[in-house]
């Protein structure tokens, strides 16, 4: 069955996703935006619609002062025994935490915070009852034990793996798959150089052997495809035992390339083989395209999504984000029904404050925009309201 690339486009970095039954859920980084971790819910890996946010309260998640792609990065998304882990770290404030829920699409639990250091934090549920949580610890990967029932961790963070002689490990997920234990990270920094590498153990806690085709991701010697940048993946099983990796990459608006990719890191799907010694095998011996062609789950799409938002219920749909911790006087949806309004503040874009704003991903290489303006005469400038709306 082909599929087309990306399945999450714009703004959707480091993937992470699980799998239930026959659902797969995916969370994504959210940064300094608010609310934070996008889910969403899938049948048949390709076509996603969105549950909402695991960090939508703002005890959940303190925004205050953090600055450009600070705030929340890369989260994990596991679940064991009828409940739903979200793990990541909160770079602004708090460190790494997890929060839990029954139902992915909330409501998910105050922070259980773990510890401050590092970030790109992972779980194992290990088939013994252990859980493990892996995470960047600088120079190497660092793990240690998670205890459920205190939310504390059981033991010191110790390191199990370096790399494979590729700087900056960061983005780990430890897996549990047969009779070996599986550690993928990225490496390479976040730009054309990044990419994704393995290595294997018969123990949680290595020595871990590299995988000997490492990266098994990685685009950074096919500068000619159109899909760079690629790396910071995670890998599912579906209900037929077909193996899947979801990971993030760039689009480049042209074949140029340094051409400027204004729709962020994207979230891309590759098939995964594996070879006769054990050893995953990604998309086209390591590559990926924007077109590809795989086994997919059954195909379920969701109803379409309208172009234009009619602001038609006193809520605001999961696409719409505001930058950092919103204030409540800034906006409204009940001042004019049908409409949204913005009442402006002297906090502007350049401050690390929570300005007037309330924006949704671009998703798409051509978009327009439109705004209708409801200026109120009669008052002053700073009462002054405006309605949006978007048609990509």
């Amino acid at each position: 069955m082909r599929y087309a690339n990306p399945i999450i486009p714009g703004f959707h970095p480091d993937p992470s996703v699980c799998r239930v039954g026959e659902e797969f859920y995916l969370v994504n980084s959210s940064f300094e935006y608010f609310p934070g971790v996008p889910i969403f819910h899938s049948r048949d890996l390709v076509h996603w619609r969105p549950l909402g946010h695991c960090l939508d309260r703002p005890g959940q998640l303190p925004l205050e002062g953090a600055g450009a792609s600070a705030g929340i990065w890369a989260p994990t998304i596991r679940h064991h025994d009828g409940t739903f882990y979200m793990v990541t770290t909160n770079k602004t404030h708090g460190g790494n935490f997890y929060v839990t829920a029954t139902d992915p699409a909330g409501p998910w639990c105050d922070p259980v915070y773990l510890d401050p250091e590092g970030f790109d934090p992972s779980l194992l549920f290990d088939d013994d009852g252990r859980v493990y949580y892996t995470r960047h610890g600088g120079s190497a990967i660092v793990q240690a034990e998670l205890d459920l029932a205190t939310g504390q961790l059981a033991g010191a963070l110790r390191p199990i793996w370096d790399g494979d002689g590729v700087f900056g490990p960061e983005g780990p997920h430890l897996y549990h798959i047969g009779e070996w234990y599986y550690l993928m990270i990225a490496a390479g920094g976040t730009a054309y150089g990044h990419l994704e590498t393995l290595a294997r153990s018969k123990s949680p806690w290595g020595p871990f052997e590299p995988c000997p085709h490492n990266p098994i991701l990685s685009h950074r010697d096919h500068l000619a495809n159109p899909i760079q940048a690629t790396g910071h993946g995670d890998l599912v099983q579906d209900a037929a035992g077909r193996w899947w990796m979801v990971f993030l990459g760039i689009r480049r608006h042209s074949g140029l390339l340094h051409t400027f990719h204004h729709l962020g890191r994207e979230t891309f799907l590759a098939p995964v083989e594996w070879d006769a010694a054990g050893w995953p095998v990604v998309g086209q011996a390591g590559q990926v395209f924007l077109e590809m062609d795989a086994p997919l789950p059954p195909a379920h799409p969701w109803p379409a999504e309208p172009t234009r938002e009619a602001f038609a219920v006193p809520a605001l749909g999961p696409e719409w984000n505001f930058l950092r911790n919103p204030q409540p006087g800034d906006w409204s949806l009940t001042d004019r029904p049908g409409h949204l309004r913005l009442h402006g503040s002297a906090v502007t874009l350049d401050e690390r404050q929570s300005p007037a704003f309330l924006g949704r991903r671009q998703e798409h290489f051509d978009c327009r925009a439109g705004t209708e303006l409801d200026f109120q005469p009669a008052r002053e400038a700073d009462e002054a309201g405006l309605s949006v709306f978007m048609h990509t």
